[in-house]
C-alpha cells in the first residue's frame, strides 16, 4: 500500500483499539506529512524523521529530543501536531492531520516508540514487512461461528468484531454469477446463465461454475490482459516513426499459458529465458517477447547504443517492477532511500541483461512463428519447390 492510500485509510477508518504498527500506522503519516521537510532531501531544524537513529537523536543537532518512548505529552512529534496553536502546529502552513493520525502516533509512543529497526546493525530498509520472511499466523477465534466457513473468514471476522462492523450480507446469486462472470472471463453473464445458475441447487453449484469459467477460453484473454500491461505489449515500435510489429504471437502464448495453467515458475523462466533452456522449443522462444517489447528507434541520425541502453533499463525496471513488486528504477541514480537496494545491485541486474542480441535501431534478431496451418503450408511449398528443382536439373 503506498503512504498516500495508507493514510486515507486512517483519514476514513476509526482507529482501532489493536495494537498500533509502525509500518502499518505511522511510517506512512510521517513519509506523507512530514519527511518532505524532515527527510533525505530537507532536513529543517536539522531533524530527519525518515531514520530511526536520526528521529530519535531529536532536532538542532541532538539538543532537542522529539520522541520520548512511552511519554506522548513530552515528546514535540506529538505536542506540534495536537496543538490549537497555529504558529506552533506541524505540518507548518498546511491542513492539520486528521485525527486517527494524530491519535495513531500518540499511541505509538505510549506504547514505547517501537520502530521496526530495534537491533543495532541492522539495515533499517530490510526490517520493513515487505522483507520479511511470511510465517503463517494461527487462525483467530471468534465469537460468531456460523460466519465463518474458511479460514480468511475467520481474519475477516475477527476484524469484523474488533472493530464492531456488522459483515454485508450475502449477495444474491445474479450478483454473484454477474462477479464471477467478469472477474474470470471479463464478460458479463447472458440472461440464460444467470436463470440456470439460479436454479442451480446443487450444494456445490458455485464451485461448479467457477470451474466451468475457468475452462473457457476467455479466461485465458480475460487474466492476460493485466499482464500484457505489465509486459508493455504493443504492437508499433515507439518512438518517432512508431513503425508497425507484430507481437500477436506473443500475446497467443500468454493466453495459452494462463489457459493451460503453467505454473508461475516456469511462465516466469520460459519469458525471461525461455531460448536458453536445453532444446528449447518455438514456443519458448516467442515466450522472451516479454523483453522484445521495449520501444524502438529506428530514426535516421541516432545513436543505436544510446537507445539499445534505453531498452536495457527499460527491462531492469520492468523486471523488478513485475517479479519484485518494486521501483528498482530509483536505483539508476543513486541508492535507494527506503528499499534495500543499492546503485551496484541496479547495475549487476543490467549487466546481467546486457547480453543480448538485439540492437538500438533495428527490430533484428526475428523469429519465424507460423501457425500450424501456416506450417504445413509452408511444407508442402518446400516439398513442391524441390520436386520442381530436380526437374529443372
Amino acid at each position: 500500500m503506498s503512504s498516500a492510500f495508507a493514510a486515507l485509510a486512517l483519514v476514513f477508518a476509526p482507529f482501532p483499539q489493536g495494537e498500533v504498527d509502525f509500518a502499518r500506522d505511522v511510517k506512512p503519516v510521517l513519509e506523507a506529512h512530514c519527511v518532505e521537510c524532515h527527510g533525505p532531501e530537507k532536513s529543517k531544524a536539522d531533524l530527519r524523521l525518515d531514520l530511526r537513529e536520526r528521529a530519535f537523536a531529536g532536532a538542532e543537532g541532538g539538543t532537542e529530543p522529539v520522541i520520548v518512548p512511552g511519554k506522548a505529552a513530552e515528546s514535540s512529534l506529538y505536542t506540534r501536531l495536537a496543538t490549537e496553536d497555529k504558529s506552533e502546529r506541524m505540518p507548518h502552513k498546511a491542513p492539520p492531520l486528521e485525527p486517527a493520525q494524530i491519535e495513531a502516533i500518540r499511541r505509538w509512543i505510549d506504547g514505547g516508540a517501537l520502530w521496526p529497526d530495534e537491533v543495532a546493525g541492522v539495515d533499517e530498509r530490510r526490517s520493513h514487512w515487505a522483507y520479511q520472511r511470511p510465517v503463517r499466523p494461527a487462525v483467530p477465534k471468534v465469537e460468531h461461528r456460523e460466519r465463518v466457513r474458511n479460514a480468511i473468514d475467520a481474519f475477516l471476522e475477527a476484524r469484523f468484531e474488533r472493530d464492531g462492523v456488522t459483515p454485508a450480507e450475502e449477495a444474491s446469486r445474479a450478483t454473484l454469477v454477474r462477479r464471477l462472470h467478469l472477474d474470470l472471463t471479463g464478460i458479463p453473464p447472458t440472461p440464460e446463465e444467470v436463470a440456470a445458475f439460479e436454479n442451480d441447487k446443487r450444494a456445490d453449484a458455485y464451485e461448479q461454475l467457477v470451474k466451468k469459467l475457468l475452462a473457457s477460453p476467455r479466461y485465458g484473454e480475460r487474466m492476460a490482459r493485466p499482464w500484457l500491461d505489465l509486459a508493455r505489449y504493443a504492437d508499433t515500435q515507439g518512438y518517432e516513426k512508431d513503425a508497425r510489429r507484430s507481437m500477436a504471437p506473443y500475446r497467443d502464448w500468454v493466453i495459452a499459458a494462463l489457459n493451460e495453467n503453467l505454473p508461475f515458475d516456469q511462465f516466469s523462466i520460459e519469458q525471461l529465458a525461455g531460448d536458453l533452456l536445453p532444446n528449447a522449443t518455438r514456443s519458448q522462444r516467442i515466450a522472451t517477447a516479454f523483453h522484445r517489447n521495449t520501444m524502438l528507434n529506428e530514426e535516421g541520425g541516432t545513436d543505436a547504443e544510446e537507445f539499445r541502453s534505453a531498452a536495457l533499463i527499460d527491462r531492469v525496471n520492468t523486471t523488478a517492477t513485475i517479479w519484485m513488486g518494486s521501483t528498482l528504477a530509483c536505483a539508476q541514480c543513486h541508492d535507494h532511500k527506503y528499499d534495500p537496494f543499492s546503485q551496484r545491485d541496479y547495475y549487476k541486474l543490467f549487466a546481467t541483461l546486457n547480453q543480448t542480441a538485439d540492437g538500438g535501431k533495428t527490430p533484428e534478431p526475428m523469429l519465424r512463428a507460423p501457425t500450424a496451418e501456416q506450417e504445413r503450408e509452408l511444407e508442402a511449398i518446400a516439398k513442391r519447390v524441390e520436386e520442381l528443382e530436380r526437374q529443372l536439373t
